[in-house]
C-alpha cells in the first residue's frame, strides 16, 4: 500500500522530468535549423521544407509526450491537482524565458499592502514597547475613551513596573 503513492509521485516526477526533456529537444531543434539557415547555401530555396519537418518533429515530439501521460492512465490537469503541487505553479521556460508555459498556481504580483499581507515580525527592545503603548494609551485618551486619570494611573504602572 505504501508503493501505489511513491509509485505515483515517481511517475509525476518522471512526467515533468520527460516535459523538459521534450522542451530541451525543442530548443536543440530550433538552434539546429537556425544553424543550417544561417551558415548553409541556397538554403533559401529548401526553407519550407526545412520548416515543415521541424514543425512536424515538433508535433511528434508532442504526440509522444501525450502518449506517455495517457500511458499512466492520467491527465494533465490530474498531474497538476495533486498533492505535490497544490497551491504551486508549474512553469516550464524555454530561451531564457521567451517561451513560458505556466500551470496551476495563483496568478503573482499582489501588492505589499493588499489584503493578506502580514509584515515580518521582529523583537522589539523595552523601550520601544513602552513608546509604543503610551501611543496606545494616548489614543485611547484623544478619542476619550479614557480618562485623565485613567491614562496617567495606566502611565505611571507602565513606568513603574518596567523602568
Amino acid at each position: 500500500m505504501l508503493n501505489k503513492p511513491t509509485r505515483n509521485r515517481d511517475g509525476l516526477y518522471k512526467g515533468i522530468a520527460m516535459a523538459y526533456v521534450i522542451l530541451l529537444l525543442h530548443l536543440l531543434l530550433i538552434a539546429g535549423l537556425g544553424l543550417i539557415v544561417i551558415f548553409l547555401t541556397g538554403i533559401a530555396n529548401y526553407l519550407f521544407w526545412i520548416v515543415f519537418a521541424g514543425m512536424i518533429l515538433v508535433g511528434l515530439s508532442g504526440y509522444l509526450f501525450y502518449r506517455k501521460v495517457r500511458r499512466e492512465g492520467r491527465t494533465l490537469g490530474e498531474i497538476l491537482r495533486s498533492p505535490t503541487f497544490q497551491g504551486r505553479e508549474v512553469e516550464v521556460s524555454l530561451l531564457g524565458g521567451m517561451a513560458t508555459m505556466r500551470l496551476g498556481g495563483t496568478p503573482k504580483g499582489k501588492a505589499l499592502d493588499a489584503e493578506g499581507f502580514i509584515p515580518p515580525r521582529q523583537l522589539e527592545d523595552s523601550q520601544t514597547q513602552r513608546i509604543r503603548e503610551i501611543q496606545v494609551l494616548a489614543e485611547l485618551l484623544e478619542k476619550d475613551l479614557i480618562t485623565r486619570e485613567e491614562f496617567d494611573q495606566a502611565k505611571h504602572q507602565l513606568f513603574n513596573y518596567r523602568g
